[in-house]
C-alpha cells in the first residue's frame, strides 16, 4: 500500500496546520485510503482495528464539511460508548484548532441534561454522541437534524453487539436522504451488511487487515500460572519490566477492583476503570491516566472501549478474553505508530483452550516465559539502586556527611560495614534476613522494593488490613498544633482512600493537614478518618471531593508520594470492643 503524507490528500491549510501541530506528518493507511473519498462525498465503509488512525479517517473530513458560518448540526458521529465518544470529541477538537468558528460537542448518558440543552442551544456544528442519549434529544426536539450532510458510524458492530439497531436505524432515518454515510466497523456480520444496503448509496468500502497492521510490532508471550497466583506474578512481571505506563485487563468488575486493591497494597500508583463507575469518574481517572499520575491502569473491556493513549508499555491479560478479537483490540493498545510493545498473558489450566483459539486467529506466534525468579528482581533492584547511587555522585546531588562518618568510625564501624548498613537501609529491606521461599510457590514472595518517582510500601504476603482504626479528626494549622474538633460530616460526605497507612507512621492531622493546605479548602470539610496497616481512608464533603483528589495526588505525606481514589472503608460502623483495639501500634507485637 502506498504510503502519503497528509501535505497530499488534499487538506486546507487549517486542518493540514491542525495535523502537523498534533506531530503528524504521514497518513497512516486507513487514513490514506479513507480521507480522499470522503473528502469527494462518497460513503466510506472502513474495516480498521483501534489504534490504526481511524479518529482521524474520519474526523478530517468532517471538519474540513463543517461550515462555521452555519450554527446548526452537520456533522453527526455515533459512538458505541461514553468514553469513545469523549475520546472522539478530543480528537475532533485537536483537529478543529485552527478552523475557526467549528464547534465540537459530545453528548452521551452520565452527563446533566442542563449542561447539553446548553451546548446544543449554542450552535456545535459536529457533535458526537452515544445512540441511547441521542434518540432522547432527537425526541425532545432539542438535537435538530435537517442540515446535516455527514453521519459517521464509529464501531457498529459494538454498537449493534450492545442492542442499539433500533436506534441508529431511527437516527439514521431522520437524517436528511441526501448525507454522506460513513461506517467504520471491525467486522461486517449480516446485520451490518443491511443497514450498508439500506443506508448508503455505492459505498467505497476500504479494508485493513487487523491481524496484519499491529501484531507485529508487538512482542506476544504468556506465563502459565496457578490462578490464585495471579496477582503476585503480575507485581514479579510488573518489577521485572519496570513498567511506568501499563494497562490490565481484568474479566469482570469485581476481579477489577479485586486486583486494583491489591496492587495499591503493594505500593503501585493504580487505578481502576469499569461501568460501574460514575462518569465524572471515569473521566478524572482517564485524564489522569493520560497524565501520567497512574502507572498502572485496570480495567474491563467494556469500559476500555476507546481508550486511545499514546506511547503505553506494555498490556497484561490478567485473564485471557472469550473473544479473541477482543484479545486483539486489547494488545491493540501498545505498539501504535510503529513504535514496539509488549503484551503478556497470564493463562490458567482453565484459559489454555482460549489461548489455541487466539493463536489461530492471530496466526501469531505467543511464546511461553517463566515466571520471573526472586533472584532476576533483586539483581533487577540492586542494579537500579547502583545506577541511581552512581547518578547521584557524577551530578554532586548531596550534602557531605563527615561528622556523621567521622562518628560512625570513631564508633568502631568500618567504612565498607557503614556503605554496606546504608545500602540495605536504601533497599528497603526488614530489620531481619527475609524468608527464603520456594520458587514454585510465588503466592508467598515478596516484591523487592523499587527506586524511583514513588514511594513504595513493603508488600504483603495477604491482602488483611485487619480492623480500621476509627478517628475524628481535629483541626490542625499548617504546622500541625490541634485547635479543636472538625465538625461531623452528615451522609452525603464521601470517602477518599489514601495509600498511606499506620505502618508509615500518619496521624489523622497529618491528613487534615494535607488536605487543607494542598487543596486549598476549610478543614470544616473533613470529616470522619480510619487508619488502616496499609491505607487509609478520608471522609469529605461531596462538593470539595473532586478539587480535594485532584489536588492531594503526588504531594508527600510523611515521606510517601500520595495517591488518593474514591473508595469505601471496609466497615463503616466499627466500634473498637474489647480485644479488638484495631492494628497494632508501631512497636508492639501481634
Amino acid at each position: 500500500m502506498t504510503q502519503k503524507l497528509f501535505s497530499e490528500l488534499g487538506l486546507s491549510p487549517e486542518v493540514l496546520k491542525a495535523v502537523e501541530r498534533m506531530g503528524f506528518e504521514q497518513a497512516s493507511p486507513i487514513q490514506a485510503e479513507a480521507i480522499p473519498p470522503l473528502l469527494d462525498g462518497r460513503d466510506v465503509i472502513g474495516q480498521s482495528q483501534t489504534g490504526s488512525g481511524k479518529t482521524a479517517a474520519f474526523g478530517i473530513p468532517a471538519v474540513e464539511l463543517a461550515d462555521p458560518a452555519v450554527r446548526s448540526v452537520q456533522v453527526l458521529m455515533m459512538c458505541p460508548t461514553r468514553e469513545l465518544a469523549s475520546q472522539v470529541a478530543e480528537e475532533i477538537a485537536k483537529l478543529a484548532y485552527f478552523k475557526k468558528g467549528v464547534r465540537e460537542l459530545p453528548i452521551f448518558g452520565g452527563q446533566s441534561y442542563d449542561h447539553q440543552f446548553r451546548g446544543l442551544k449554542a450552535g456545535p456544528q459536529i457533535v458526537i454522541g452515544t445512540p441511547g442519549r441521542l434518540i432522547d434529544h432527537i425526541q425532545q426536539g432539542t438535537l435538530k437534524l435537517n442540515e446535516v450532510k455527514m453521519v459517521v458510524l464509529d464501531e457498529a458492530d459494538r454498537m449493534l453487539d450492545m442492542g442499539f439497531r433500533e436506534d441508529i436505524e431511527k437516527i439514521l432515518e431522520t437524517v436528511p436522504t441526501e448525507r454522506q454515510i460513513v461506517l467504520f466497523s471491525a467486522t461486517v456480520p449480516p446485520p451490518i451488511r443491511k443497514i450498508i444496503e439500506r443506508f448508503t448509496t455505492d459505498p467505497v468500502t476500504v479494508k485493513i487487515e487487523s491481524t496484519a497492521m499491529n501484531i507485529p510490532a508487538i512482542e506476544q508471550s504468556y506465563v502459565e500460572v496457578d490462578y490464585r497466583s495471579k496477582t503476585e506474578v503480575l507485581c514479579r512481571l510488573l518489577d521485572l519490566h519496570e513498567v511506568r505506563y501499563g494497562l490490565v485487563f481484568g474479566f469482570t468488575k469485581i476481579q477489577v477492583d479485586q486486583l486494583t486493591e491489591a496492587l495499591i497494597a503493594r505500593g503501585y500508583a493504580a487505578d481502576k476503570l469499569h461501568g460501574d463507575m460514575t462518569q465524572p469518574m471515569r473521566e478524572r481517572t482517564m485524564k489522569r491516566f493520560r497524565d501520567r499520575k497512574i502507572e498502572i491502569l485496570v480495567a474491563t473491556d467494556v469500559a476500555a472501549r476507546g481508550l486511545d493513549v499514546d506511547d503505553l508499555e506494555i498490556v497484561f491479560n490478567y485473564e485471557l478474553p472469550h473473544d479473541a478479537e477482543d484479545y486483539v483490540h486489547r494488545i491493540g493498545r501498545t505498539g501504535r505508530a510503529g513504535k514496539s510493545g509488549k503484551a503478556i498473558s497470564l493463562v490458567s489450566g482453565r484459559e489454555f483452550g482460549r489461548l489455541q483459539q487466539i493463536i489461530r486467529f492471530t496466526k501469531a506466534k505467543i511464546p511461553r516465559v517463566s515466571v520471573p525468579r526472586l533472584e532476576e528482581l533483586e539483581e533487577k533492584h540492586a542494579s537500579r539502586l547502583v545506577e541511581s547511587l552512581h547518578n547521584t555522585i557524577q551530578a554532586g546531588e548531596f550534602k557531605p556527611q563527615d561528622k556523621l562518618l567521622e562518628d560512625l568510625i570513631e564508633a568502631g564501624h568500618a567504612p565498607g560495614e557503614i556503605v554496606s548498613a546504608l545500602m540495605h537501609l536504601l533497599a528497603g529491606e526488614s530489620t531481619r534476613a527475609p524468608e527464603r521461599i520456594a520458587e514454585d510457590d510465588p503466592r508467598t514472595q515478596r516484591r523487592p522494593p523499587r527506586t524511583d518517582s514513588f514511594d513504595r510500601s513493603p508488600a504483603r504476603r495477604d491482602y488483611d488490613e485487619g480492623p480500621p482504626r476509627m478517628t475524628k479528626p481535629r483541626e490542625v494549622t499548617g504546622r500541625g498544633e490541634n485547635t479543636g474538633p472538625a465538625p461531623r460530616i452528615d451522609d452525603t460526605g464521601v470517602w477518599i482512600k489514601f495509600n498511606i497507612g499506620d505502618n508509615a507512621g500518619v496521624s489523622p492531622g497529618d491528613f487534615v493537614g494535607c488536605i487543607a493546605n494542598e487543596a486549598g479548602v476549610p478543614r470544616t470539610v473533613i470529616g470522619g478518618i480510619q487508619i488502616l496497616a496499609t491505607v487509609s481512608f478520608v471522609q469529605v464533603a461531596a462538593d470539595s471531593a473532586e478539587q480535594i483528589l485532584d489536588s492531594v495526588q503526588g504531594v508527600r505525606l510523611r515521606g510517601r508520594r500520595v495517591q488518593a481514589m474514591p473508595g469505601q472503608p471496609p466497615r463503616r460502623d466499627f466500634k473498637p470492643g474489647r480485644g479488638d483495639g484495631g492494628p497494632p501500634r508501631r512497636g508492639q507485637g501481634r
